[in-house]
């Protein structure tokens, strides 16, 4: 299919966001199970719900443009999350683990923002005055997110997994002190 105008993009675009916003419903309680911190398992399970109610104002608009919702497979969102799976697997220590877990979200999230971003500006420019609305208010929570995961990470959760780091080379040093120790 050839896309010629800005309101067949708009549809095309809506589709994929749509389909990421399904794929995050999926990995976010995955996510929420993997951390440890109490307000980063929190912060995920709140941003479940705001998904959830993101999904219904895309349907919302899709049913305002007469359109059945339909999802075109979103690649971005799918290597993003894989990103995420991956971190997930990783052998770290839980600090390292919550740190790791915050940059897979706001890299989901900054993809997010600009999707949103440009979705408004397009309803704008469509004349879709309520839709535009409606992805505005996505965007501004896509927003307050990114936020409060920088939050999270630069009062705590990143001081934690470098307060880990510090802890691991005493450790080595007083392993190696004593290991010297030993020897004489």
């Amino acid at each position: 299919m050839t896309m010629e105008t800005l309101q067949e993009l708009y549809l095309e675009q809506l589709q994929d966001v749509y389909d990421a916003e399904k794929q995050l419903i999926k990995a976010l309680p995955k996510m929420a199970k993997t951390a440890t911190h109490d307000e980063l398992k929190a912060a995920f399970e709140q941003h479940l719900e705001q998904t959830q109610e993101q999904v219904s104002r895309l349907e919302q608009i899709f049913e305002e443009l007469g359109e059945k919702p339909k999802s075109k497979k979103c690649k971005a969102m799918q290597g993003l999350l894989e990103e995420g799976k991956e971190m997930m697997e990783e052998d770290a220590s839980e600090d390292v683990m919550d740190a790791g877990l915050i940059c897979a979200a706001q890299k989901v999230e900054h993809y997010e923002i600009a999707t949103y971003g440009c979705l408004r500006t397009y309803a704008e420019m469509l004349g879709f005055d309520d839709q535009a609305d409606l992805l505005q208010e996505t965007l501004d929570e896509e927003k307050d997110t990114d936020e409060n995961l920088t939050e999270l990470a630069v009062t705590c959760i990143n001081l934690d997994a470098q307060d880990g780091d510090e802890d691991d080379e005493e450790e080595e040093e007083g392993e190696e002190a004593s290991a010297k120790g030993k020897g004489k």
